[in-house]
């Protein structure tokens, strides 16, 4: 339910669910109970090879989604999910004439009665809202519907809750029945390793393209990333550029300072160049004291200025001064541009590759551009463009 400040209230116990005799609810009344059970067999059966064959989290959520709807008909329920960054509760999923009221609502862990049951990872039965005062009615006002009943189960891998399962006005007059809580629990169950199998999923891919030093994109991820800025600038008749970065005299910090030293200045480095590049800019470690910028929709006279900018922030930067080491650099670097230069991957790579290695074999501490050579008074250029 939408946020509200938690005030005192004893939920009613699961042992205290169970005292409810069951009801017949919207479903088929009547169903014998060797249906019933073989139709909770073929449920957990369908959403086990939903889990196995499928790393897609939607798809097994929407499989969940459609049991929950199929056996325990509520007017409206929702999945929320537990934002770690904010410790709030938002509607990952919500099913109803509501559902599209709820989509910007946040819920503080402890507040209403679905951050009561995130916070202490307990299920909650509320059989008449107007008598629990974690109750929050301003949603039913939002979302012009009324809430009479919530059954809310949390989302838990291992000891952690992820999310929690709200069932709203299921309950019917003679309590909510104790099979159909055991059945929800069960799903939540399925949801909670959904949700996980999908964390590990984005992490091993993270992992596959992503630099560990930098926690930038790796070399492989940039080949593909190339690729495909290649294809839409063709399509779409687009401009773009990279830009090779070479830091000088690096080995010289890993023979004072050590490789752990290194390590650490390429990762300050590297968080520099992503925080100065627009959200629209990739930013790789391409191996070594090397990175790439690739700058999308970005012509070459407008990639030389970019270029001349991060070469200044470099230069005139002390490095790991909270360590006290005081680090001081220069980069040698090139720039490199389609369709001007080249409309492959590899002529790009090649000539903004060639291009800082014409600044580092000679003056170093420079921009030089591809089919144009070192840019004059680059140091000069840099302060009037910043």
């Amino acid at each position: 339910m939408q946020p509200n400040l938690l005030r005192e209230q004893v939920p009613l116990s699961v042992d205290e669910v169970k005292q409810f005799p069951a009801i017949e609810r919207r479903r088929n009344p009547g169903v014998p109970a060797e249906q019933r059970v073989a139709g909770e067999i073929a449920v957990f059966q369908e959403l086990g090879k939903a889990l196995t064959s499928s790393l897609q989290l939607d798809q097994v959520l929407r499989t969940i989604m459609e049991k929950i709807d199929e056996f325990l008909r509520p007017d409206n329920w929702s999945l929320l999910l537990l934002d770690e960054a904010t410790q709030e509760l938002y509607f990952e999923l919500a099913v109803g004439k509501a559902s599209q009221a709820l989509k910007d609502v946040r819920i503080k862990m402890g507040q209403g009665i679905a951050g009561w049951v995130a916070q202490r990872g307990e299920t909650v039965v509320v059989p008449d809202t107007a008598k629990d005062t974690r109750f929050f009615g301003k949603v039913d006002e939002k979302t012009k519907t009324e809430t009479q009943s919530i059954v809310a189960v949390p989302v838990k891998f291992r000891d952690t809750c992820l999310g929690v399962i709200e069932l709203i006005n299921c309950i019917g007059p003679e309590g909510f029945d104790p099979r159909d809580l055991k059945l929800l629990e069960a799903l939540s169950d399925f949801a909670a390793i959904a949700l996980e199998n999908a964390r590990h999923v984005k992490r091993i891919h993270e992992l596959t393209i992503k630099d560990d030093c930098t926690s930038l994109y790796n070399a492989r991820h940039m080949s593909f990333i190339l690729e495909t800025e290649i294809y839409r600038s063709q399509r779409y008749d687009y401009e773009f550029s990279i830009v090779f970065i070479d830091l000088d005299h690096f080995k010289q910090v890993n023979d004072t300072h050590g490789h752990l030293v290194g390590s650490r200045l390429l990762a300050e480095i590297g968080n520099a160049l992503k925080e100065h590049c627009r959200l629209i800019d990739f930013a790789f470690r391409y191996g070594g004291d090397e990175f790439v910028i690739l700058l999308p929709q970005t012509s070459k006279d407008n990639a030389l200025n970019v270029a001349r900018r991060l070469h200044k922030l470099i230069r005139e930067a002390t490095w790991l001064a909270p360590e006290g080491l005081n680090i001081k650099l220069t980069p040698s670097v090139g720039v490199a541009s389609y369709p001007v230069d080249s409309r492959t991957k590899e002529g790009l790579l090649h000539l903004a590759d060639e291009a800082m290695y014409l600044v580092k074999n000679t003056k170093r501490d420079s921009v030089a551009a591809a089919n144009m050579g070192i840019l004059p008074d680059t140091a000069a250029s840099a302060e009037s463009a910043g």
